[in-house]
């Protein structure tokens, strides 16, 4: 009997193993990139690095995981229907904390579980919920919290176990945590006292909320640069942090002593923007150089100055950490190759948890190109995907989000599904995106949207001009900033596009202003220059809502109900005066936040817009279904 039940669970076993293969053979490739199994770069714990947390979407929803490296094991840490991205390791490795909010509302508590399983707790208790303005954890149990609310404006709270979390920061304008020192003496704070959202000031402050020191390059001159801390040195008794600034035009790291307020350049002679981290040993730092939308890895010996390559393929590094023994974990992918996390020992560092489903690694897609193009602000840089065969092809614009934000030659599921179904995919790094120097991001201001549009229009002229793009079957397409600058495209260049598909958008600007999370309203005064009320023809300007009637494309719209950023009732505004005209729209909410961590959520979405796409521009106008 027992060799019989064994029997058929063996058949069972093989049976379901053998439909999972087929289906995923008939799977077609573009929805096998976003279930194929993936995994984050594993962040240790500081004082434990056999410790480690990672983020994966093996269950089909992006959560956290441990990964105990001494044993091997690894463990769903969290699981909630909306998936878990937001955790942070205590230093000694006993700890997970993650954020919970609800339906991807972004407002919540912190929670915190033992590393190796157990019931989740409350871990700051006495903490309303709120959105998250940084979290740092000390080696005495000690947190500091930053947080912010809709009235409340930003605070920061120093918790210590079995005490009332103290308040200790407040001011009305955005401000987060930005770092603990390593002997739990000194806090960083990031903030914009002076009311630019855009560029950040220092303060170091102690557990009791008193000033030590004050970093700020906004003052005593007419152009606002911006600092970031990037944290304090990994040694006790070591003041000095780690701080970015941009007083040569462009990101880039120098030390910051908070106890003598020196301050020690460093010379890095390499172009485009410099990231940085500290080694483990605090002997040197970690350079990530991101130039013309790639990036690699330098070593930076602070004791001489020397400057030494870390082996890196050619495309992006999305995060980079180095380990005790001196080697460095990275995250990298290229358009072509999908992401894995990669050692310079030349090891794969961590495969993803085995998926069920029978999807493997994610088919490769295709490479990207670069273009330049004239704009009226100067060269525009475009990444370029495409089909094989000649074109000109049906062109999809897939404008990117931030807006300080830039695409670059990084694996991306949405675009290679574009060029799978036949159509060139371009993306463009307007004014207002980072990596191409300040003067570039700090464009971005008063006409904003506009601005943007006439760089975008600069490259879609070129992509007519060159014979990659059909001008009759042109789609402006994007998510969040994206989706906005999509709505505002369609109606202030209503001639220049055949199709508009628009993912959490900003649609009423107004509207949005005064329903969206505090930090980005104080965002939107930087940008625009005031509120509403006090600069209306720039938010009118700058609206879609003002424009939606010029509209003459068919318009695709997907909405979160629980969206903190781009607010549902302003895209509802937008909605409802589409309606009123009967124009060619369809609009999809769904239960989630700014975006969906749950993958076959994404699917679904894409495949709608893909099938929307298709039916206004021609059954299989994008070649292969």
């Amino acid at each position: 009997m027992t060799e019989s039940n064994g029997s058929k669970l063996s058949d069972g076993a093989a049976e379901a193993g053998a439909a999972a293969r087929a289906a995923s053979e008939a799977m077609p490739d573009w929805e096998k990139r976003f279930r194929a199994p993936r995994v984050g770069l594993p962040k240790w714990a500081e004082d434990a690095p056999d410790r480690s947390l990672f983020v994966s979407n093996v269950t089909g929803t992006f959560e956290l995981y441990a990964w105990d490296r001494a044993t091997g094991e690894q463990r769903q840490a969290t699981d909630r229907p909306n998936g878990t991205t937001g955790g942070l390791l205590s230093p000694d490795g006993e700890w997970i904390w993650w954020f919970s909010d609800k339906d991807g509302d972004e407002f919540g508590v912190w929670m915190r579980q033992p590393f190796h399983g157990g019931p989740n707790e409350e871990a700051t208790p006495g903490l309303d919920p709120s959105y998250p303005g940084g979290l740092a954890l000390g080696r005495d149990g000690t947190a500091v919290v930053g947080r912010s609310t809709d009235k409340g404006g930003s605070t920061v709270h120093v918790a210590r176990p079995d005490a009332e979390p103290v308040e200790i920061y407040r001011h009305e304008e955005s401000a987060g945590v930005g770092g603990f020192s390593h002997d739990g003496t000194l806090i960083a704070i990031e903030h914009t006292e002076h009311g630019d959202a855009m560029h950040s000031a220092i303060r170091i402050v102690r557990t009791d909320g008193t000033t030590v020191a004050e970093l700020d390059d906004t003052r005593g001159g007419t152009e606002e640069l911006g600092l970031a801390a990037m944290g304090f040195a990994p040694v006790d008794g070591d003041s000095r942090l780690l701080v970015g600034h941009q007083r040569r035009g462009r990101w880039e790291p120098m030390l910051w002593d908070a106890a003598t307020g020196e301050e020690t350049a460093l010379a890095v002679d390499l172009p485009g923007d410099l990231d940085a981290d500290w080694y483990p040993d605090g002997s040197a730092l970690l350079i990530e150089h991101s130039f013309q939308a790639r990036s690699e890895l330098w070593r930076y010996d602070l004791a001489d100055g020397a400057l030494s390559r870390v082996d890196t393929p050619e495309g992006t590094v999305s995060g980079a950490l180095a380990r005790p023994d001196g080697t460095v974990e990275f995250l990298w992918s290229s358009a072509a190759k999908a992401p894995v996390v990669r050692s310079t020992t030349g090891q794969v560092v961590l495969d993803p948890p085995p998926a069920p489903g029978g999807v493997g690694r994610a088919p490769d897609s295709v490479p990207v190109s670069d273009a330049w193009v004239d704009g009226p602000g100067g060269k525009v840089h475009a990444l370029i995907q495409k089909p094989a065969g000649e074109g000109p092809f049906p062109t999809v614009f897939d404008i990117h989000g931030g807006p300080t934000w830039h695409d670059s030659d990084a694996f991306a599921a949405g675009p290679a599904a574009w060029v799978d179904h036949g159509f060139a995919v371009v993306r463009v790094n307007y004014r207002g995106s980072t990596g191409y120097g300040r003067a570039w991001t700090d464009a971005l201001k008063h006409r904003v949207g506009l601005i943007e549009l006439e760089d975008i229009a600069a490259v879609r002229d070129w992509a007519v001009a060159s014979g990659l793009a059909d001008p009759e079957r042109l789609v402006l397409a994007g998510g969040s900033w994206g989706g906005y600058l999509t709505l505002l495209g369609l109606g202030t260049q209503p001639e220049a596009w055949a199709l508009g598909l628009a993912a959490v958008p900003v649609a009423d600007y107004v509207t949005a202003y005064h329903d969206e999370m505090e930090a980005l309203k104080a965002l939107d005064r930087t940008l625009l220059g005031g509120t509403p009320e006090e600069v209306p023809e720039r938010f009118a300007a700058s609206s879609p809502l003002t424009y939606v009637d010029d509209v003459r494309a068919p318009v695709y719209i997907s909405a979160g109900m629980n969206d903190p950023r781009c607010p549902i009732r302003q895209v509802e505004n937008y909605v409802e005066r589409l309606e009123r005209r009967d124009h060619p729209l369809e609009v999809y909410r769904y239960d989630a936040g700014h975006g969906s961590l749950v993958v076959e959520e994404r699917v679904k979405q894409l495949r709608l817009e893909i099938a929307f796409a298709e039916r206004h521009l021609g059954a299989g106008s994008g070649g292969k279904p």
